[in-house]
């Protein structure tokens, strides 16, 4: 497939409003201001990611892997539930299922599924696109602990077609996260 840096998009710096206050724009403005919100949140953190930018998608696990050309394991997917109706994101190993059972006892609730509405509005970001931190608000995060095991992971940069490679210590730095044990057997 080639170099995938080739991709990369090109993001400014500039200050970005409320999720909220944006007007109603087209999908490509929808997705070109989410890659700058992240990019800005990354920033105010300390990051300066590289961004990629892959036009056939990165919605997947599998299709993040396969065009980054790295392990399904690397990839970070971030993942919301409710627990006790307040949302949390566990960030999981692309080769791992969650055991939302092991997560509700991790957290101390009933563990259920955001719907994709219940995603953009806990982060700011679709399913598919959502980063492990930088979100619209602060979310409780734990992370899996198969993530730390590597050099380097990736994860989503704001939009279903982009991602970024951090340090499994990035991750936890960046995003707050606790380590826990929640993948499925």
């Amino acid at each position: 497939m080639g170099d995938p840096r080739q991709h990369t998009a090109e993001l400014t710096q500039a200050a970005l409003p409320p999720l909220d206050s944006l007007p109603r724009m087209s999908e490509g403005r929808r997705r070109a201001g989410a890659r700058e919100r992240f990019f800005a949140g990354a920033e105010a953190l300390g990051l300066t990611p590289e961004i990629l930018r892959f036009p056939e998608g990165t919605r997947t696990a599998e299709q993040a892997a396969a065009a980054v050309g790295c392990e399904l394991g690397q990839i970070v997917k971030s993942l919301v539930f409710l627990c006790g109706g307040e949302p949390v994101l566990a960030l999981t190993s692309g080769a791992n299922r969650v055991d939302t059972t092991r997560l509700g006892d991790l957290l101390g609730g009933a563990i259920s599924r955001a719907d994709a509405d219940g995603v953009r509005e806990a982060t700011g970001y679709a399913i598919g696109g959502t980063p492990p931190f930088g979100h619209a608000r602060p979310l409780r995060t734990v992370v899996d602990r198969a993530l730390l095991a590597y050099d380097s992971v990736w994860a989503a940069a704001g939009t279903p077609d982009t991602v970024f490679e951090l340090t499994p210590d990035e991750l936890v730095q960046a995003s707050g996260a606790e380590a826990a044990d929640f993948a499925a057997d």
